[in-house]
């Protein structure tokens, strides 16, 4: 195969393996339903991009890959299988991309793309296919001439498990995406067993309490490791700085949930080098974009994206808002939500509830379908705790941001630390 064309480019996850292969040579083209800023970097990057998505964009690739959220019906998909050209979902595809690879597989509910990034920062050398865009090389993807891939697997669909892990790393396994595992907790676990067997190298959260059960040999990293935590400004730039095993690290970003995650990349990366040289490489770690993502710091008005969709994820970094706020000398915080799938937000309702707990105001946005039906969610009902603000989208003015319902713009906000939370289109409204 050397002509490939992928149906839902634009995805994160999608257009990683779309540029790891333009990279390598491919010849590679895809479609997406809008125009983004993702979709018009791919098309930079020499890469044939068509929107919208159309029966005529199907030429003579050798392959078709589309991702999970296409349907039978979707107009190319079906062109390509008139033509008798080989589809593959992005699950099926995944085998041509990693079987070759010492894979450091990272998987878990949260967390995983910073330990992934956190990982590809240490581990100069190594490719790397990212589900977020790394700031330190601008992308979610990068190649080289090694034979080790680090590797953001998914659980979404079950395919982590054909990720082909030399190194398994597990930053949780709290349950998510349970519809694809028909609410079975004993299907959804047993996919983590397979996936940790697999491997040769597994390196775990060892506080999670599915992994405690688990009697397999494996590298158990605990919070309570990391040793004179503190949170520091240097350089203008937030840091967590903590002593392991002796050495001192400093990781950008806020919080314990970050020190986890980057005790978990330094553990796998210890395999392959010292801790010393691991200390200097992880400073080049920058973040990565859509989590925690500093758009505006002035000294009274600080805005914040985010891409935390999920409770667990949403109450970790509104702790680490507050340290940064409280470091900055800004003391209102405002948390702008756009509630990521009807299914997500129903299943996690209670734990939505509290998450946003000690902030002094919250806006809450449309939900981001993804593509569900539509279900009755009493949004006032269930939140009127926090006297919640509705809106209908953000509007951003240079440092303003304005909140629209019906056309009208109920409020300017341009004081305090704003973070906005979604897996949607969120980020480009904050983005403006």
């Amino acid at each position: 195969m050397h002509k490939i064309h992928f149906i839902g480019i634009g995805g994160i996850g999608l257009s990683a393996i779309a540029r790891y292969l333009n990279q390598k040579g491919f010849k590679v083209s895809g479609s997406d339903v809008a125009k983004t800023s993702l979709t018009l970097a791919l098309s930079k990057e020499g890469i044939e991009v068509f929107i919208p998505q159309k029966k005529e964009n199907i030429k003579t690739p050798d392959a078709v890959v589309y991702t999970a959220v296409v349907k039978d019906d979707n107009e190319e998909l079906k062109e390509a299988k008139r033509k008798n050209i080989k589809t593959f979902s992005r699950r099926e595809f995944l085998p041509f991309i990693v079987n070759d690879k010492k894979v450091l597989s990272v998987c878990g509910a949260h967390g995983k793309s910073t330990t992934t990034a956190i990982l590809a920062s240490i581990l100069k050398d190594a490719n790397a296919l990212i589900g977020a865009e790394s700031k330190e090389f601008n992308s979610n993807a990068r190649v080289s001439d090694s034979d080790m891939l680090v590797f953001e697997a998914d659980e979404s669909d079950g395919s982590f498990v054909d990720s082909n892990p030399f190194v398994a790393i597990v930053t949780n396994t709290e349950p998510e995406h349970m519809e694809f595992y028909e609410y079975d907790f004993d299907k959804f676990y047993a996919h983590y067993e397979e996936f940790l067997k697999k491997a040769k190298i597994r390196v775990v959260n060892g506080d999670d309490e599915f992994i405690k059960s688990l009697d397999i040999p494996m590298k158990r990293v605990y919070l309570k490791d990391a040793k004179n935590v503190r949170f520091e400004i240097r350089d203008f730039l937030p840091k967590s700085v903590f002593e392991y095993k002796g050495v001192e690290f400093e990781v950008y970003g806020f919080g314990e949930h970050l020190i986890l995650d980057a005790m978990l990349a330094i553990e796998a990366a210890s395999e392959f080098l010292s801790l010393e040289e691991i200390a200097k490489n992880i400073r080049d770690f920058r973040g990565i974009k859509k989590r925690f993502d500093v758009l505006i710091k002035e000294d009274d008005f600080i805005l914040i994206d985010d891409y935390g969709h999920h409770p667990t994820e949403i109450k970790a970094t509104l702790n680490a808002a507050k340290e940064y706020a409280k470091l900055n000398g800004v003391d209102k915080i405002i948390a702008i939500w756009q509630p990521h799938k009807y299914s997500r937000t129903i299943d996690n309702l209670e734990g939505f509830v509290e998450c946003f707990d000690g902030i002094d105001e919250l806006v809450i946005l449309p939900v981001w379908s993804a593509g569900e039906e539509k279900r009755e969610i009493d949004f006032k009902k269930h939140f009127k705790k926090y006297n919640p603000v509705f809106a209908d989208r953000v509007q951003r003015d240079g440092d303003n941001i304005m909140l629209i319902k019906d056309d009208k713009i109920l409020k300017t906000i341009n004081k305090g630390l704003v973070i906005g939370f979604g897996a949607g289109d969120i980020t480009y409204q904050l983005r403006g």
